[in-house]
């Protein structure tokens, strides 16, 4: 079993936050009174809620499926699966990319795993995910 969430990385946090704060700022100092500080209200706590919403993102292999948010693949259809190195992830998403790959990618995240599928029905080839923990998923995709 497998279980990661791809929460947001801290550098992401500050910025939305600081651009919310001085727009806030500047309806502040054009307005008296309520409308001076309802900016804040909603700016500083929506600056919040966008990484947040941004990280929701999950991946599980349970049982006989791999999840990765809502999609989900059965593990019979796993071919093989192989983690993406650092240095080789910007060719894997990059040149070497098949259109028809289903991909979730985060660019904080530098490994990534490539999952080779086996359904003829299916025209996607593989799923490249971005993970930080690649070897554990690599693992729990190749047990029995």
């Amino acid at each position: 079993m497998f279980r990661e969430r791809l929460y947001t990385s801290w550098w992401a946090w500050p910025l939305p936050v600081i651009g919310a704060a001085i727009m806030a700022a500047t309806v502040h100092m054009g307005y008296p009174g309520v409308r001076a500080w309802l900016p804040y209200a909603v700016l500083i706590p929506l600056a919040i809620a966008i990484p947040l919403w941004m990280g929701r993102t999950k991946i599980e292999v349970l049982d006989d499926e791999l999840w990765v948010g809502d999609a989900h693949l059965p593990l019979r259809f796993v071919e093989d699966a192989e983690v993406i190195a650092p240095a080789e992830q910007r060719r894997a998403l990059g040149p070497d990319l098949d259109p028809a790959a289903f991909m979730v990618h985060r660019s904080s995240i530098r490994t990534s795993v490539r999952i080779w599928l086996n359904d003829p029905d299916d025209p996607t080839p593989y799923w490249v995910i971005s993970t930080r923990r690649p070897e554990r998923l690599v693992a729990a995709l190749k047990k029995p």
